[in-house]
């Protein structure tokens, strides 16, 4: 048994990782890959001596064995896997992810493209020591609601994971590093744009951090948030800074740091109410919309088996991230890609009635005339939408509606608000654009990053 998690999920060249190690083995070493189009072998260490730890609790700080590595001033920001070879095991293969720990190396902040991990929801679903905020959730009083470590195995590989395995693709699990995030950083790396890389938590930490870049990305499960996080992208924003989410879900659940950043709590039920749900006046009282453009509560999810294959419906043409796809008003694109485009979780925004049918009207659909007070930005504009039907396995209840109530969409749109921020509204964009079954999704994606990145604020 080997297994290992990195004391800080990012560093800086020059800069020490510090790796806690609990194997049963006597002695063992670590090979470190980095994440290029191809993982690339990048330093092997020497044997160390190893040592067993036990497992703690899912809210505790593990406190492993450390063992200190130099990073090299000239290493290239990328997400770096360190695995861990236990002395008469097989050597790891690139991509082990019972035996390794994940971490960034960021940049030099060059000013181009910024992509963002979710460190936080990634621990939100880890599963190591027997708990997460979905399963056996430990307690916290101060603050109150569910507390989880960030000083244990996973964080995006290396430990157990909680949910649902993905129907259309079981290599790797939801809410893992290789199942969204990397199937996008590597189609970006294969196209040949040089993103440098953050954790939530560096955001969060670092409010001039986004500041250094043009565009800020993240994509896939980007659900929980710290509210400095979220103030510092906003301001970002506000002051021409650019954001692309390429994903659902996002900034659904509030987080606290405590300990230094070794733990994070989130309340998300009880006698009062979900105090740490973004929307709700008995939560934070701040619409997540406003970050984004859209939000989970005006869409739904899907999570088990196969759903029904789902595309998205051109609303708007002539705008330029359509560029080059002939896609043309009322068209289709997603449906028939593996999995379908819109899923497992969608994004929306409030749509008027006249949409429950689900069959695209003549006429493009209309965005609610309450949805700047519900939260959405006022300059938004609906590029594609796609109506979820009653079989969705969730449709959320939200402002003036029940649960499975009113018109639930995936809407993928855009705003400006001092910079522009584009919304892809679904989960799964990652997948289908590393998969290349569908050229419509990737040169949006292209038109997208592409604009954003030369245009500064420019809608």
């Amino acid at each position: 048994m080997i297994q290992a998690y990195p004391a800080h999920a990012s560093v800086l060249p020059g800069q020490r990782l510090v790796l806690h190690v609990s194997t049963d083995r006597a002695r063992f070493r670590v090979h470190i890959f980095r994440c290029r189009a191809k993982l690339q072998p990048v330093l092997r260490s020497d044997w160390l001596r190893g040592e067993h730890a036990p497992a703690l609790g899912p809210d505790q700080d593990w406190n492993w064995p450390a063992y200190e590595f130099d990073i090299p001033g000239d290493w290239d920001s990328a997400v770096y896997f360190a695995c861990c070879e236990a002395d008469g095991a097989p050597p790891p293969a690139p991509w082990m992810p019972e035996a390794a720990a994940l971490f960034v190396v960021r940049g030099a902040a060059r000013g181009g493209l910024l992509v963002k991990l979710p460190l936080a929801t990634w621990h939100a679903y880890n599963h190591s020591g027997g708990g997460c905020f979905y399963d056996n959730p430990p307690r916290s009083t101060h603050p109150p609601g569910a507390r989880v470590s960030l000083r244990r195995p996973g964080g995006g590989t290396g430990g157990a994971v909680f949910g649902a395995p993905d129907h259309y693709d079981n290599s790797s699990p939801r809410q893992s590093f290789a199942h969204w995030d990397g199937r996008f950083i590597r189609w970006l790396l294969r196209h040949g744009y040089e993103p440098e890389f953050c954790t939530d938590f560096d955001i969060h930490a670092d409010p001039d951090l986004c500041g250094r870049y043009r565009l800020l990305l993240s994509a896939g499960h980007d659900e929980y948030w710290s509210e400095p996080a979220r103030d510092h992208v906003e301001a970002f924003i506000a002051n021409g800074g650019n954001a692309a989410f390429f994903g659902a879900n996002l900034c659904w659940w509030r987080i606290h740091y405590v300990d230094d950043g070794r733990a994070m709590v989130c309340h998300q039920g009880g006698p009062q109410g979900a105090r740490d749900q973004w929307w709700p006046r008995g939560g934070a009282g701040r619409p997540e919309d406003a970050l984004g453009g859209a939000s989970y509560r005006h869409g739904g999810g899907w999570w088990d088996g196969p759903r029904r294959a789902l595309g998205y419906v051109v609303r708007a043409p002539d705008h330029w991230a359509f560029a080059g796809t002939g896609l043309r008003h009322g068209d289709v694109f997603g449906a028939h890609t593996r999995p379908p485009l819109v899923g497992y979780e969608c994004d929306g925004v409030p749509l008027v009635d006249d949409e429950a049918g689900g069959v695209p009207p003549a006429a493009p659909p209309r965005v609610a005339p309450d949805a700047a007070a519900l939260g959405t930005p006022g300059t938004y504009a609906l590029l594609a939408s796609c109506v979820l039907g009653d079989d969705w396995q969730e449709l959320p209840a939200r402002e003036r509606h029940a649960a499975r109530r009113g018109v639930h969409a995936a809407c993928m749109g855009i705003f400006s608000r001092g910079g522009t921020v584009f919304s892809a509204g679904t989960t799964d964009w990652a997948q289908v654009l590393d998969g290349g079954g569908e050229p419509r999704v990737e040169r949006i994606t292209a038109n997208v990053i592409d604009r954003l990145l030369a245009h500064g604020g420019a809608r």
